[in-house]
């Protein structure tokens, strides 16, 4: 989608829908007062019909009103009380919902003036960008007969009061950055995992970089082997595909600044490999490399945004599946860090990827360190589908992503990552093992992976619960890549 900005009055402006909020049936904004005089209190007749239920997001799509030159006006009703984050969001949901089966192919949306307690005008752009994206974003299919398109293809934004048009024209390119970004990670992730293998990401990171002027390197098997990644080989040894390791490096800050490292769980498909899954929703574990996109997705966003700062993309990924070479409960593997892992549940294989990725992290002397992975699936039970779980080794960088998480609308919770949590990770045969029982699986799976992040600030978002949708709207949701790219920009403020 185009967006535009514009110092318009709304009633004046040729398109073929303009978009105004309304309170209670009361023409409170500007853009609601200026079509109501425009069409001599017409609107406000209207209104007080009672057409337009009281409540934030319910919509009235009216034409040919009389002194307004749009050919149609979208009545969106705020509500009575004081506008929330989310509710701003609904309301620009609603929009689309309300549009989205009709002809119009362009719109003015003057959402974008109204105020929104606790956030400015840049925020109120950037959402307004971000969720229109999101609802206008379509699946694609693998069909001979692809569906249409809808017509619409334009909005015009009104550039709210406390902004410049140039300052507001960043904050809307940001924003399709960000918008960009995530639809790559909805795609990788909505693709079949006959297509999506760890070579095809492998090659995606490739085609990103040269886009976008990042560095990329991919290691194959023989190098891993080299490498002594003994962790990550394990999960890969059941599968016919080959795995990757994929490096991305974008140098936008100063040549000695330490980077920003983020590393993405690439399961291409999980089958859960010898501790094999039921069946039920097993389609569903496609979607196990949402934290490899993601973090792809980001690497995108932030190339087109140019921020300021050094980022490395860390991206293990591999399939796992059972087969006669596959690993056993019960084995016993050498990470890259040297420490042996017993492997009592080989569904448990994201940890074992990820280990050896965060042991590499290592020797690129990083600033900060976070790894993103559908890890767990008791952080759905825990946290449902609403929030990540974050854990990590530093308060302060564990503030700042949940900061950005509250920023962004895509949220994140924190839980303790305490030392007793370990305990149950001790073997009678190794380092470790990979799986510590029942209780509190979200976070005795972060203890695993704190077992290899001691000589750096690190924290881990367990996006289980986040990463997809199920039921009728199953596809992957694009988080957190908005996360990301606000904890960078926030990251990039910082260092000014």
């Amino acid at each position: 989608m185009e967006f535009t900005l514009k110092v318009a009055h709304p009633a004046s402006t040729k398109t073929a829908c303009v978009v105004i909020p309304v309170t209670g049936g009361r023409c409170l904004t500007p853009a609601a007062q200026a079509l109501d005089q425009a069409s001599e209190g017409r609107l406000t007749q209207i209104l007080k019909r009672g057409d337009l239920a009281a409540e934030a997001g319910k919509t009235l799509l009216l034409s040919g009103l009389e002194g307004v030159t749009a050919s149609r006006v979208l009545l969106v009703e705020m509500g009575e009380d004081p506008l929330k984050d989310s509710t701003f969001r609904t309301l620009v949901c609603s929009v689309e919902q309300a549009l989205a089966n009709t002809a119009v192919k362009e719109v003015l949306c003057t959402l974008t003036e109204l105020e929104v307690p606790g956030r400015d005008g840049a925020w109120v752009l950037e959402q307004t960008v971000l969720t229109l994206r999101e609802q206008r974003y379509r699946i694609q299919k693998q069909t001979q007969t692809p569906k249409p398109s809808s017509p619409w293809k334009k909005t015009a934004l009104l550039v709210p009061p406390s902004l410049s048009l140039k300052k507001a024209q960043g904050f809307v390119e940001q924003a399709q950055a960000v918008a960009n970004g995530t639809d790559l990670t909805r795609d990788l992730g909505n693709l079949p995992p006959n297509l999506c293998t760890p070579v095809h990401l492998a090659e995606t990171a490739q085609a990103v970089g040269k886009d976008w002027g990042l560095k990329v390197r991919v290691l194959d098997r023989a190098d891993m082997e080299k490498l002594g990644m003994g962790a990550l080989l394990a999960v890969a040894a059941g599968s016919h595909r080959p795995p990757q390791f994929i490096i991305m490096e974008y140098a936008g800050g100063k040549a000695r600044a330490k980077p920003v490292v983020l590393v993405g769980k690439g399961i291409t498909f999980d089958t859960g490999g010898i501790s094999l899954k039921p069946a039920p929703e097993m389609d569903e574990m496609k979607f196990d490399m949402c934290g490899a996109a993601s973090v792809l997705g980001t690497m995108r966003a932030l190339a087109e945004m140019k921020l300021p700062l050094n980022v490395v993309a860390l991206i293990p990924t591999c399939e796992n599946m059972p087969g006669g070479g596959a690993t056993r409960p019960g084995d016993v593997v050498k990470s890259l860090s040297g420490q042996t892992i017993e492997i009592l549940n080989t569904d448990a294989e994201g940890r074992l990827i990820l280990c050896d990725a965060l042991t590499y992290a290592e020797r690129f002397e990083p600033a900060v360190v976070v790894d993103v992975a559908t890890l767990t699936g008791a952080c759905v039970i825990a946290l449902g589908h609403e929030a990540a779980g974050l854990m990590a080794n530093d308060e302060l960088l564990r503030n700042e992503l949940q900061a950005a998480g509250d920023y962004s609308g895509d949220r994140a919770w924190p839980l303790p990552l305490w030392e007793e949590y370990q305990e149950g990770l001790k073997s009678n045969f190794a380092d470790m093992a990979n799986v510590a029982g029942r209780p509190a699986g979200t976070i005795t799976a972060a203890s695993f992976l704190a077992y290899y992040t001691k000589r750096y600030r690190w924290a881990h978002l367990d996006i289980a619960g986040v990463a997809w949708r199920s039921g009728k709207e199953k596809g992957a949701t694009g988080r957190p890549v908005r996360l990301f790219c606000r904890f960078l920009q926030q990251r990039c403020q910082g260092s000014e």
